[in-house]
């Protein structure tokens, strides 16, 4: 059994901050239970772009208010707390908070914790030996 608060994860390795959000993964692929668990914040008044191209992300809002875009099908889904999208076609999408917006994040396959999203909002594909690799 795995318990852990979100007091210890924060500024240790796994708080990733970025001008427009701010991650803390609580599982990761280190875990080996195939997914991952992160809490997220994304900034109000931000704009962005992501596309899990080798993910399946599934978001739950708890705090805060925005909107999603699928990038494709243009379509709009206002977002409040209570509010899950799921990424199951690794679906291209813009996310705008309207206030700080909380959110969990669960991805498949897990992340390492060391992915970064290149030029088009994409993880790579990052497998936990190849992160103990390069430790």
């Amino acid at each position: 059994m795995i318990v852990r608060t979100l007091d210890e994860i924060t500024d240790t390795d796994a708080d990733i901050k970025t001008p427009n959000w701010r991650s803390k993964r609580i599982v990761l692929a280190k875990e080996k239970v195939g997914f991952s668990v992160h809490e997220t914040t994304l900034y109000a008044g931000t704009v962005n772009d992501f596309w899990y191209a080798n993910h399946i992300e599934a978001v739950f809002v708890y705090e805060g208010e925005g909107e999603i875009t699928n990038k494709e099908t243009g379509e709009t889904f206002q977002l409040r707390p209570g509010s899950l999208y799921l990424l199951n076609n690794h679906d291209k999408h813009q996310v705008r908070p309207k206030t700080d917006m909380k959110t969990v994040c669960v991805f498949n396959p897990p992340v390492t914790g060391r992915e970064v999203h290149d030029e088009n909002g994409v993880y790579p594909l990052v497998l936990e030996e190849d992160a103990e690799a390069t430790a």
